[in-house]
């Protein structure tokens, strides 16, 4: 039975007087005055058909502690792990059970398992206690948008198609495992695959990839076709080690499929392929396409970010495809108003948002100043009360780039090292609310 939090903590946790010490022992005082969030990270770690008894697991307030160590000093699972078991001031703020040295497997597995929305509560309760504090209250915001990466190589028709071959050998040789000599015969076409997949990389001028593009598309085809026989030759059988097995057979077919049909469609028709369309990983296959500007592409997902005075994140929002920004401000501004009740007094964005009715709706909603970067053919009279005010909050604007920047480079937010698209978000949530609440114990007064 996991407990929600320590009850009986260590007279020895001790902070180092160090200035990460410092921050540290703020951050554990507003855990401390928040314990009403162990509940929705306790809810997380149960898991479903589990009965409540045997021996107890991470407490639900080490685990939420270890996640945002984990984000604050940007870790892997293996080095948190050891700093766990070496530093002082580590082991108090995570308030591990005394002689407790959970292995990086264990972090893993309870740390992954918070939800996202489980993040953007605790981001929301952050946002309230600066909101009382004083220390933010939403009058004055600035947006922008920006791309997460995703956990995937760059794609190519080639790549992707080796990736599918050498999955589905993959399946078939753990298919022969659990059946034995039962099973299908196939053959293994990997060193065949890979061989081609080197030779497009290398080759140059269209008609000569094209017929290697054939030879490899007939590969993954034939390939396919041994795993749907097995498929269905084990359809029938009972083992939990095989259903498990067909249910990724389930996941990857149509991925598959998914490839073998925009690669006929790219290479061998010469069609354009629509980037909605478009399946840019196997194994990350929620990643979307981003191009922003003249930029080169990237592959992951699209984040809008509305930010305050303080500096502080008070909404974000992960996208699905690529929108445009000029499609986003009104959104953003009406979750705005849901939380903080009122509309923002001044707001300032960038060149991408503008338009004559994203500037009218805002005006209407109780937006007294409305800034954006670029004119894009709107008048400053009509945005703003004055030139001054226009160049106040251009300027302001340009502070979200820098905290975009910070979010990136310390917090881990320009490249997502978890797989799967809800760990996506979490991974996003967490790097946020860690990032705002060493913001948030860096503006409280000591």
């Amino acid at each position: 039975m996991r407990q929600e939090r320590t009850v009986q903590a260590s007279i020895f946790d001790v902070f180092a007087t160090h200035e990460i010490g410092h921050e540290l022992k703020a951050m554990s005082q507003w855990l401390d005055e928040h314990r009403d969030l162990l509940g929705l990270v306790a809810r997380d770690l149960v898991r479903f058909g589990v009965k409540a008894t045997g021996r107890q697991g991470l407490p639900a307030e080490a685990v939420l502690r270890c996640a945002l160590l984990k984000q604050y000093r940007q870790l892997s699972y293996q080095e948190l792990a050891f700093h766990l078991e070496d530093s002082a001031s580590f082991r108090a703020f995570a308030r591990l059970p005394w002689s407790w040295n959970p292995q990086k497997s264990v972090l893993q597995k309870t740390i992954s398992a918070i939800r996202p929305e489980t993040w953007e509560q605790i981001n929301r309760a952050l946002l309230l206690s600066a909101q009382q504090a004083k220390r933010e209250d939403g009058a004055v915001v600035r947006l922008d948008s920006t791309v997460t990466s995703a956990l995937m190589h760059e794609p190519s028709d080639s790549s992707l198609l080796w990736d599918a071959v050498r999955v589905m050998v993959r399946l078939l040789k753990q298919a022969d495992a659990l059946v034995g000599d039962a099973g299908p015969s196939w053959r293994d076409h990997c060193r065949a695959a890979k061989k081609r997949a080197r030779r497009i990389q290398f080759t140059r001028g269209r008609p000569n990839r094209v017929q290697l593009y054939r030879e490899l598309i007939t590969i993954a085809r034939a390939t396919l076709a041994y795993l749907r026989r097995a498929s269905e030759r084990l359809a029938a059988a009972t083992n939990p080690f095989i259903k498990l097995w067909q249910r990724q057979v389930c996941h990857y077919r149509p991925l598959i499929e998914r490839i073998l049909t925009q690669s006929e469609r790219r290479v061998l028709a010469g069609e354009p392929v629509p980037a909605g369309e478009k399946l840019v990983s196997l194994f990350e296959s929620h990643a979307d396409i981003i191009v922003k500007g003249s930029r080169d592409a990237e592959y992951g997902h699209k984040l809008n970010l509305t930010t305050g005075r303080s500096g502080m994140i008070l909404d974000l929002v992960i996208e699905a495809g690529n929108p445009a920004d000029s499609d986003r401000l009104l959104p953003m501004l009406e979750r705005h108003i849901a939380f903080y009740g009122h509309a923002p007094r001044q707001a300032a964005a960038d060149g991408g948002f503008a338009s004559r009715d994203n500037l009218a709706t805002a005006k209407a909603w109780g937006v007294r100043d409305m800034a954006f970067h670029k004119k894009a053919g709107l008048r400053i009279e009509d945005m703003v009360q004055s030139n001054w005010v226009y160049r106040k909050l251009r300027n302001f604007r340009a502070g979200i780039e820098a905290g975009i920047s910070c979010l990136k480079r310390a917090y881990g937010l320009a490249r997502c090292t978890w797989r799967g698209l809800d760990h996506f978000k979490a991974y996003v949530w967490s790097s946020v609310v860690a990032y705002n609440l060493v913001l948030f114990s860096r503006l409280k007064p000591s």
